[in-house]
């Protein structure tokens, strides 16, 4: 998935490679609440277990919490596919390739996500680029056909567009939190720098992490009553948060958001904070100003960790809070490089954070996703393979 800036995001040939920063959460502005009780050393490395193959462009992985052990892979060009014990379905869960823009560049269908009791409800949230000028956000639900493994197409209904000035940062991350809300992920609208100033402005609803309610009784959906402005933003200052996800045991949330030349971030925020959260951009890049070098970082939640371009890095791909089978690796938060396919591990430990290359693979990491246990999988978006992550 080419989530990363048009040609903006260069290779950087002279800069070093600069190790994930352990960063304090008091100096980041990260945290808040009590400190985590100091967990076991992180592992040292973990390993990939090819599961399947065959895919075309993965950008999602995801679990409909259904008790069905399905895996449900989402190919850029506009179809999901359904993946049992490493058999994938011949049959396309869901083909929307007629309404999604050409695959190509940062566009396409991008985000999935099923609502809790998706069992008894039988309708699930997609959220993809449409064919309308340069091709804008749309997020719309979808719900089942005659057997719980097709999806009916013809059910679409939209709940949410959004225009789009350029065809890049485009987001596209859809889950439901904790508190069944439905939180969405949008880019700041494209070209490079953030020339709209979209990030920072509260008039728009790009560059923003949304929260709306689509499980009550108002249509298309309601504005929850905690979010912080009487519309769906909850958060702002992105530039395009590539991947979010909740920690399924703790709620904690974690969100990564691509960079512009120079630094990667890893964002957190504990269960129920980050209301009204501004992540700093086009103010700051990770913990750097960006624009203006004298820049001030008041009021600003700063990531808890980053990493700057060099060897290869180019753009951070988020991941997930592991809570599978493996106890080495429960609470690590897992996240690589769409570019170098790197992977590290992050973890608080006390009041600071614990981070660790874990493995340097040959992928385009494009995607991370996480089964009904709790494991995790990534996906390489340049052969279309799927990986199982398990430590020694």
């Amino acid at each position: 998935m080419k989530h990363y800036s048009e040609g903006l995001k260069t290779f950087i040939a002279s800069a070093l490679f600069a190790a994930i920063s352990a960063l304090s959460l008091a100096a980041c502005g990260g945290g808040g609440g009590a400190p985590a009780a100091t967990p076991a050393p992180l592992p040292a490395s973990i390993s990939l277990t090819r599961v399947a193959g065959g895919f075309s462009q993965p950008v999602a992985i995801t679990n409909a919490g259904d008790g069905s052990n399905r895996l449900f892979v989402v190919e850029q060009g506009g179809t999901v596919k359904i993946m049992r014990n490493g058999v994938v379905a011949p049959a396309a869960f869901l083909n929307i390739t007629s309404l999604v823009t050409p695959t190509g560049g940062e566009q396409g269908l991008l985000g999935l996500a099923f609502p809790p009791g998706f069992a008894a409800r039988g309708t699930f949230y997609v959220n993809y680029t449409n064919r309308t000028a340069v091709g804008n956000t749309v997020v719309a639900r979808f719900g089942l056909g005659a057997s719980a493994d097709i999806a009916n197409p013809n059910s679409r209904q939209e709940l949410l567009t959004i225009v789009q000035p350029f065809t890049n940062h485009n987001g596209g991350q859809l889950a439901f939190g904790p508190d069944s809300l439905l939180y969405i992920g949008t880019g700041d609208g494209g070209s490079g720098g953030d020339p709209l100033g979209n990030g920072q402005s509260l008039t728009t609803l790009l560059g923003k992490l949304l929260r709306i309610d689509v499980l009550g009784t108002a249509a298309p959906y309601a504005i929850p009553a905690g979010n912080p402005f009487a519309n769906e933003i909850l958060a702002y200052g992105l530039r395009n948060p590539w991947r979010f996800s909740f920690d399924r045991l703790t709620g904690d949330l974690y969100l990564a958001d691509v960079g512009q030349n120079l630094v990667e971030e890893v964002n957190f925020q504990p269960a129920g904070s980050g209301v009204g959260a501004n992540y700093g951009w086009n103010v700051m890049e990770g913990s750097s100003c960006f624009a203006n070098p004298s820049c001030s970082s008041a009021g600003l939640t700063l990531p808890v960790a980053e990493y700057r371009h060099g060897s290869g890095d180019c753009s951070v791909t988020g991941g997930y809070v592991y809570r599978g089978s493996n106890p080495s690796l429960r609470g690590v938060y897992l996240y690589g490089d769409f570019c170098s396919g790197r992977i590290w591990g992050l973890r608080r430990s006390g009041s600071t954070w614990e981070n660790r290359l874990l493995n340097d693979t040959p992928f385009l990491i494009s995607t991370f996703g996480e089964d009904e246990a709790g494991e995790l999988y990534l996906a390489d978006y340049g052969s279309g393979d799927i990986y199982r992550i398990t430590a020694p």
